[in-house]
């Protein structure tokens, strides 16, 4: 069995890097991140993205296993990052007749990033390629997470080529597919992949989902992680809760502490909601935590609870930092609270427009639990009842033309 043979004439052509310690030089990889790209051989041979340049060698030899000294007569761009499009310089010089494919905005991008202007082909909402038995379609997925971002379409196959959508952090162990690894060690790396890379982003994600319902695929080839075929429901299932922001039962406690105060507020809140059977919980201690990792619970989870002492005047610098984080990524629906004087100053004005749950204030919340008996129990009724807000119906607009099918 040729494992990198995903369905007949689709081949697996990408990499695996074990040695990138951070991602996009800020997010942890302890378990490494694959760059995929895939081809399909047919009449004609399509090469769907490709790899970050310094695998760029890999990724002609995995070519040449496929598909042997045949041309390549189109080279797919979905997204022009350059972990998936900085070996195309090199691409054109092994392969000078390849045509490169891209939206209007990727063909600006290509000749900005690599000075690429000619032997292109530009592709609208719609627009077909025919290979010869196999067909590629082209459908537009803007801000998924870049804005050039599109998905390709082989509905002869039932394959979607999603970009970086679908993705997640991890290196494949061994198979291709999610029936070939052990699918289960990649969720919380979906997670993670999703709040720290994608997160920003749930409007067009949602608009992008409705798109590959539409299409049904019974095979998903994401630029990151397995390729997924058994595990689409959850895979789907997973997107739709992120990108809704939608959070499950469960308590995040994020806290920064000097000399332990506060870490031990941190620590009676938490025995509290225990106590009083809120969970799942999970303690964060800032200046030591994954940030990626604080980031990923604070998507899935529904309740948000955060401290931190005073520190020049201002929010201790690691907490402020994964408030920062939050806030960037717009999370509207959560439960929110705090236990820090510096934090109402600080936080009441802006955690009322990045989280705008119902915000306690320091006279309902905050101070010292030593001598204030009652706040965590507070904050524990909190966590089970407090009513949501609902973020702003904003819609993305990606223009329509009309289709053209090439040949």
């Amino acid at each position: 069995m040729n494992i990198t043979e995903i369905l007949p004439g689709i081949h697996y052509v990408g990499v695996n890097d074990r040695t990138t310690t951070r991602f996009e030089g800020l997010w942890s990889l302890p378990q490494g991140v694959s760059y995929n790209a895939y081809l399909v051989a047919d009449e004609k041979v399509a090469l769907i993205d490709t790899v970050e340049e310094g695998f760029g060698s890999r990724l002609t030899e995995n070519i040449r296993e496929a598909i042997g000294d045949r041309k390549i007569d189109y080279l797919v761009i979905n997204h022009m990052e350059p972990d998936h499009s900085s070996s195309v310089r090199a691409l054109r010089m092994l392969y000078p007749d390849i045509r490169i494919v891209g939206n209007a905005k990727t063909l600006q991008m290509l000749q900005g990033f690599y000075g690429i202007d000619t032997g292109t082909l530009e592709v609208k909402e719609g627009d077909s390629i025919s290979l010869g038995s196999k067909t590629l379609s082209f459908y537009m997925a803007p801000m998924v997470h870049w804005p050039e971002t599109m998905v390709t379409w082989c509905a002869e196959a039932g394959t979607l080529f999603s970009g970086d959508a679908f993705g997640t952090f991890g290196a494949i162990d061994g198979g291709i597919t999610d029936s070939q690894v052990d699918p289960s060690r990649y969720w919380d790396e979906m997670r993670r992949y999703y709040a720290c890379i994608v997160g920003k982003y749930g409007v067009p994600v949602q608009k992008a989902l409705a798109k590959v319902r539409g299409l049904n695929p019974t095979t998903i080839c994401s630029t990151h992680g397995p390729v997924w075929q058994r595990e689409i429901p959850q895979v789907m299932d997973v997107y739709d809760r992120l990108s809704r922001y939608a959070g499950e039962p469960g308590v995040v406690i994020a806290y920064g502490s000097m000399y332990g105060n506060t870490e031990q507020m941190a620590e009676r809140i938490a025995r509290e909601l225990a106590a009083e059977g809120v969970g799942p919980i999970f303690v964060h201690n800032m200046s030591y935590a994954d940030e990626s990792i604080v980031l990923r619970d604070v998507f899935r989870y529904d309740t948000l609870i955060v401290g931190g002492p005073t520190y020049n005047g201002g929010l201790y610098p690691p907490v402020a930092r994964l408030l920062d984080l939050i806030a960037a990524r717009c999370v509207p629906q959560r439960n929110f609270g705090w236990v820090s004087g510096i934090l109402r100053l600080l936080l009441l004005g802006e955690c009322r427009r990045t989280l705008p749950g119902r915000i306690r204030t320091e006279d309902e919340v905050g101070g010292d639990l030593r001598t204030r008996g009652n706040e965590a129990g507070f904050l524990a009724g909190m966590a089970r009842g407090m009513p949501r807000a609902r973020s702003a119906d904003r819609r993305v607009h990606a223009p329509l033309n009309q289709p053209k099918t090439w040949t």
